[in-house]
C-alpha cells in the first residue's frame, strides 16, 4: 500500500485544492456515420458539395462527474475500458470542452504524453530538449537535467538509443522517455495515463517512487492504470468509473476491494 500521507495543508490546518470537477459532462460528436457514408472517397464528395455529413452520432463519455482532488494526494483512476478514465484527464488538462459543467484547476495541469509531444523523425536527445522545453523548463534547467532523464529512463542500458531516432524505438522506450521526462519537472498536478504498465519491474519501483516525491514536494498526480497493483503501490485515494459516471471515491484498498469484487477480478 502507498504511504498514507496527509494532504498539503495551510496554516490554518485547511487542505489546499488543486482540480475541482463540478457536475462534468464530455460528450463527443462524431461526424458522418451513416451506413455507406464512411469511405474517403465519400468524406471527400460531402465537402467538395459543401453538404453536412449524414449523421451526428453523440456518446456521452463523461456523466455528472464531481471530485475535488488537493495537493499531495495521488489519485489513482480504474474502470473497465471505455469507462472515461482518459476522456476524464484530457478534460481536466483542457484539452476537452465541457458539454455541461466546469473543470476548476491550480497552476497548469500536465498531461503526459501531451505536454511532453515527441517527435519520431528527432533522436532521443533532441527530444529530450525538445520536451523539457514544452514543459516550461528553461534550456538552462534542461541541460542540468539531461543526463538524470536518460538514466532515469534506462533507455541507454543495452546501447546508445538515446543518439538515435525516436522511430527506432519501441513502444515501451518512448514511453519511459516521456515519463523520465515529465518526472524532471515539480507540477501543480501531473495526469499520467498508462506510463506506469511500461518497462521491468525496476522502473516501475523508480516510477512509484518520483511519484510520491512529487507528492511530498506539494503536487497532485492522478494515475490512470489497469494494473490494480501499481495503483495500490503508489495511490492514497481512487476514483472508479464506469461508463462515465463515477462509482466511488475513496481510500485506495476500499474502492479497489469493490472494483474487485464488482468485476470478478
Amino acid at each position: 500500500m502507498a504511504e498514507q500521507e496527509d494532504a498539503v495543508q495551510t496554516a490554518d490546518g485547511n487542505r489546499v485544492p488543486t482540480v475541482i470537477a463540478d457536475d462534468l459532462h464530455i460528450v463527443y460528436r462524431v461526424y458522418g456515420t451513416g451506413a455507406g457514408k464512411g469511405s474517403a472517397t465519400a468524406a471527400l464528395n460531402r465537402i467538395i458539395r459543401r453538404k453536412p455529413s449524414g449523421g451526428v452520432r453523440e456518446v456521452h463519455a463523461v456523466k455528472g462527474v464531481s471530485f475535488t482532488a488537493y495537493r499531495g494526494e495521488s489519485i489513482g483512476l480504474i474502470g473497465s475500458n471505455g469507462s472515461g478514465k482518459s476522456t476524464l484527464l484530457k478534460a481536466v488538462a483542457g484539452l476537452l470542452p465541457a458539454e455541461r459543467g466546469r473543470v476548476y484547476s491550480h497552476g497548469q495541469p500536465s498531461l503526459l504524453g501531451v505536454n511532453a509531444a515527441l517527435m519520431n523523425d528527432l533522436t532521443g536527445e533532441k527530444n529530450v530538449v525538445l520536451g523539457g522545453l514544452a514543459m516550461g523548463m528553461s534550456r538552462e534547467q534542461v541541460r542540468e537535467r539531461y543526463q538524470g532523464i536518460v538514466d532515469f529512463s534506462g533507455i541507454n542500458e543495452k546501447g546508445d538509443f538515446i543518439s538515435l531516432p525516436m522511430r527506432t524505438y519501441s513502444s515501451g522506450m518512448a514511453a519511459r522517455l516521456r515519463f523520465s521526462i515529465a518526472a524532471a519537472k515539480d507540477h501543480d498536478v501531473l495526469m499520467i495515463d498508462e506510463a506506469l504498465a511500461t518497462g521491468d519491474r525496476a522502473f516501475q519501483k523508480r516510477s512509484e517512487a518520483r511519484i510520491r516525491e512529487l507528492r511530498k514536494e506539494a503536487g497532485t498526480v492522478f494515475l490512470v492504470s489497469h494494473n490494480n497493483k501499481s495503483i495500490r503501490d503508489t495511490c492514497d485515494r481512487v476514483l472508479w468509473l464506469e461508463r462515465g459516471e463515477l462509482l466511488m471515491d475513496g481510500p485506495t484498498d476500499e474502492v479497489i476491494k469493490a472494483y474487485e469484487k464488482e468485476s470478478g477480478k
